[in-house]
C-alpha cells in the first residue's frame, strides 16, 4: 500500500483558481448636482460681489460656468464619457452667438481702444465661455425625464431666495445682503436700495430690481408647472408657497418689465390650460391684488401708472432718444460692431435695450446670433410639446416656451447682458429646453437579443 504522501506526491491536490479582485463600475459625475451647486452661488451669493481684479466677470458663478464649459470639453476627449450623442440644437446656436461675440472681438481689435474697453472686452469672453458652459451642460448632461424634473424643482427652488430676500428689502428697507458675501470678494457696484414713488424698490440678491423682477417673471411658470403637478399633499403646500412667494415679490420691483413679463408668461400659459385652471388663475389674480392693496396702499397704483404712462414719461421718452444714436454708430460698423461688453455707460451712454445694445456690440451678426439664442428656446419648447403625448411634460414644454417669450420681451426694456443672474438663468433655461426637446424628440434604439 502506498501511503498518504507518497499518494499526495503522485496526485497533488488541484489548486483553487485566485480570485481575482471585482473592479466597482465607474459611475458618471451627475451633471444635475453640479449645476445645483452653480445655482446655490447664483441665487444665494449676492450677484454684485466680484473678485477683485476680474470685476463683472469675477464673480463667483461665472467662475463656476467657466469650469463647466472646461468640464464639457474635456468630456468630449473621451469616447465613453463623451456628452456628444444625438442631435441637439443647442450646440449649433451656441457656436453661432461664440462665433459672433469672438467676430466683434476681432474687429474692436482694429480700432483705437481704451484700457478700460481692452479689459472690457477681455472679460466679456470670459462671460460668454461661462454663458457656453451652462447651456452645454444643461441641455446634454440630462439623461432622463427625472433628472430634468429634478432640476426644475432646485431652479424654482433657488428663484425662491432672492424672492424671500426682496421682500425683507421692501419692508425693512435693509440691504441684508452685505452679509451674504463670502470673505475675499469686493463689491462691484453700490448696495443700495433704490427708491420709486415713495416705496423701497429690492434687488434680492440680483444687481437691480430690473434683473430681478425678469428673472422672477421666467421662474415663475416653472414653479406653477411643480405646484400644479404635485402629487404629494404637503409637497404640494410647499410650492404653492413658493409659487406665492415668486409672485408676491415680483410686483415688489416696482418695474414695468418685471409686471408686463408676467403678463406675457401668462398670454402664453392662459390658452393651453383646461377651463377650470383659467377660472381658478382669474379669481386668485384678483384676490391677490385686493390683499396687496390692503396690505401694501399705493403699490398696486403705483405700478398700474407705471403701464399707463409708456411712451409719455420721461424715462421712456429717454429710450426713444437713444435711437438716433444707436443707428448712427452701427452706420459705422454695421456687420461685427465695435466689441462685445465695450460699450461702457461711464465712456458712451446708456442703452436700455439688449437688441440695440448688440447692434451696437456685435453689428447685425451680433443680433441674428441673439435672435438666435432667444427664439431657439421658444422653438425647442413647442416641439418638444409636440412631440410629447404626456400631459404633465407637454405643460412644462409650454412653461419653457412661456419663460423664453419673457426673455424676448424683457431684452427690449434693458440691457440684460448687463446683469449677471438674468444672463445665466437664460442660458440655463435654453439648456433646460434643449434637454427636453432631446429626451423627447430622441427614440431609443431597438433592444437586441444577446447570444
Amino acid at each position: 500500500m502506498t501511503s498518504t504522501s507518497e499518494a499526495a506526491r503522485v496526485h497533488p491536490p488541484a489548486r483553487r483558481p485566485l480570485k481575482r479582485r471585482t473592479r466597482l463600475p465607474k459611475t458618471r459625475v451627475d451633471p444635475v448636482t453640479i449645476i445645483s451647486f452653480f445655482l446655490v452661488i447664483l441665487f444665494v451669493m449676492p450677484a454684485r460681489y466680484v473678485v477683485g481684479p476680474l470685476g463683472g466677470a469675477g464673480s463667483p458663478a461665472s467662475m463656476v460656468a467657466v469650469m463647466l464649459l472646461v468640464w464639457y470639453l474635456l468630456s468630449t476627449l473621451s469616447p465613453r464619457w463623451t456628452p456628444l450623442r444625438g442631435r441637439q440644437p443647442v450646440r449649433a446656436v451656441i457656436v453661432f452667438f461664440a462665433l459672433a461675440v469672438l467676430a466683434s472681438y476681432v474687429a474692436a481689435m482694429t480700432r483705437p481702444l481704451s484700457s478700460e474697453e481692452l479689459n472690457a472686452a477681455d472679460l466679456g469672453l470670459v462671460l460668454v465661455a461661462g454663458w457656453a458652459g451652462i447651456a452645454l451642460v444643461t441641455a446634454d448632461g440630462i439623461n432622463d425625464m427625472d433628472r430634468l424634473e429634478t432640476l426644475r424643482h432646485r431652479i424654482v427652488l433657488g428663484g425662491t431666495f432672492p424672492a424671500a430676500v426682496a421682500m425683507i428689502q421692501f419692508f425693512t428697507g435693509i440691504e441684508i445682503t452685505q452679509y451674504l458675501a463670502l470673505p475675499g470678494l469686493v463689491e462691484n457696484g453700490a448696495g443700495v436700495l433704490f427708491e420709486r414713488e415713495g416705496f423701497f424698490r429690492p434687488s434680492g440678491t440680483a444687481t437691480h430690481p430690473i434683473e430681478l423682477g425678469v428673472v422672477l417673471a421666467a421662474i415663475l411658470p416653472l414653479a406653477l408647472h411643480g405646484a400644479i403637478y404635485c402629487r404629494d399633499p404637503e409637497a404640494r403646500r410647499k410650492r404653492w408657497l413658493m409659487v406665492a412667494l415668486i409672485a408676491t415679490a415680483l410686483p415688489m420691483s416696482v418695474s414695468r418689465s418685471a409686471i408686463l413679463g408676467l403678463f406675457v408668461a401668462m398670454i402664453v400659459l392662459l390658452p393651453t390650460w383646461k377651463p377650470e385652471w383659467r377660472l381658478r388663475a382669474i379669481l386668485i389674480f384678483g384676490a391677490a391684488s385686493i390683499v396687496m392693496r390692503i396690505m401694501i396702499p399705493g403699490l398696486i397704483g403705483t405700478v398700474l401708472n407705471l403701464i399707463s404712462v409708456i411712451g409719455a414719461d420721461e424715462n421712456s421718452t429717454t429710450r426713444t432718444g437713444d435711437y438716433d444714436a444707436v443707428v448712427q454708430a452701427v452706420s459705422q460698423r454695421p456687420l461685427f460692431g465695435q466689441g462685445f461688453a465695450t460699450y461702457l455707460p461711464r465712456i458712451y451712454r446708456v442703452i436700455d435695450n439688449q437688441y440695440l445694445m448688440s447692434a451696437l456690440e456685435t453689428g447685425l451678426v451680433g443680433v441674428a446670433a441673439l435672435l438666435t439664442f432667444l427664439l431657439a428656446g421658444w422653438v425647442l419648447a413647442r416641439r418638444a410639446r409636440k412631440a410629447s403625448t404626456n400631459e404633465e411634460t407637454r405643460h412644462l414644454a409650454q412653461c419653457l416656451a412661456a419663460s423664453s417669450a419673457v426673455a424676448i420681451f424683457g431684452f427690449g426694456t434693458f440691457d440684460a447682458f448687463s446683469f449677471p443672474m438674468i444672463a445665466n438663468v437664460m442660458f440655463l433655461l435654453l439648456g433646460l429646453t434643449g434637454a427636453l426637446w432631446r429626451l423627447q424628440t430622441t427614440r431609443p434604439p431597438a433592444h437586441r437579443p444577446t447570444t
